[in-house]
């Protein structure tokens, strides 16, 4: 697909150089494009998402353009990471808009497979990264880091990128990714990028979008109960399980946020902590209506 006067035309040509922003739906054609960048000794910069763009999308994308050459952003929505009961049917697909975002991001290229390009017929192969990927979300979601642990590997063996940028709101995410390419030896360096919220501190998600107004409201329990803890801490408790019942009391008054897990984890391990010591992740999940929301900070 290319840009043409603002309408978007079927396009998967990697050495046209007549199109500022190309889109490719093959992997042939994908790392074709990226050879050629690495062969100009350009440096490629890489933000994996599943599309429904947002700021926090964004905010990955300009750090991407500051720090290399080209640009890639892969939109994919990873059948592998979303259990059977999850919203992998209903989730947000806006591809002509996010790639309209991206154009005005100056993205050089988006890969846009389908399943069937990503995981071809009777494929068996996955990558797990034991301990991290059971933590927080890995153990609310089982097997949920297998699948982001096996698309990222196969995205950073097609574009074979420098640096690969992904959000802290993913904490585990990140660590777990950070670990396979330390264990895999791959070249690639991942980034964090911080947090982006709402005005209102509502952490930014695609999920967002399944909120309806009262539950959008209430979901503002989560950066709320994380600020509670923040300023206990701030007065000088180190005590982890004081500090979760101090935010915790929080989500009484918001019955339409159901919390999945508050805990205060060591970032490195995500084993749970005592006392705070040392830096330490504070992380939240909860399901506001049918939306599932993850939010975290940091203390110390």
């Amino acid at each position: 697909m290319q840009f043409v006067n603002s309408k978007i035309l079927p396009f998967d040509n990697p050495l046209d150089s007549t199109v500022s922003m190309k889109i490719f739906h093959t992997i042939e054609n994908a790392r074709t494009a990226c050879r050629e960048a690495h062969r100009a000794r350009k440096s490629l910069g890489f933000v994996p998402t599943m599309g429904a763009l947002h700021q926090g999308h964004l905010s990955l994308v300009r750090a991407a353009r500051a720090a290399c050459d080209v640009v890639a952003v892969s939109i994919f929505v990873n059948p592998l990471q979303f259990a059977p009961n999850e919203d992998l049917a209903k989730y947000p697909r806006t591809l002509e808009r996010d790639c309209a975002l991206l154009e005005a991001e100056k993205v050089d290229f988006v890969f846009a497979p389908s399943a069937e390009e990503m995981y071809p017929g009777n494929a068996t192969t996955y990558v797990t990264v034991d301990g991290l990927s059971n933590h927080l979300c890995g153990h609310s979601r089982p097997g949920h880091f297998r699948g982001v642990a096996t698309v990222v590997s196969k995205l950073f063996h097609i574009l074979e990128p420098d640096l690969a940028f992904f959000g802290q709101k993913d904490a585990v995410q990140v660590a777990v990714l950070r670990r396979m390419v330390r264990d895999l030896n791959m070249k690639v360096k991942i980034e964090a990028g911080p947090i982006v919220r709402e005005t209102d501190g509502l952490a930014m998600s695609s999920r967002n979008v399944y909120l309806r107004p009262e539950e959008r409201q209430q979901a503002l329990v989560l950066f709320q109960s994380l600020e509670k803890v923040r300023q206990s801490y701030d007065k000088g408790e180190r005590n982890t399980t004081r500090l979760i019942a101090a935010a915790k009391p929080l989500f009484d008054a918001a019955p339409a946020v159901r919390l999945d897990y508050f805990e205060i984890v060591d970032p490195d391990t995500f084993e749970t902590v005592a006392e705070i010591t040392r830096p330490s992740l504070v992380a939240v999940a909860a399901f506001a209506g049918s939306a599932r929301l993850i939010d975290n900070i940091v203390l110390g």
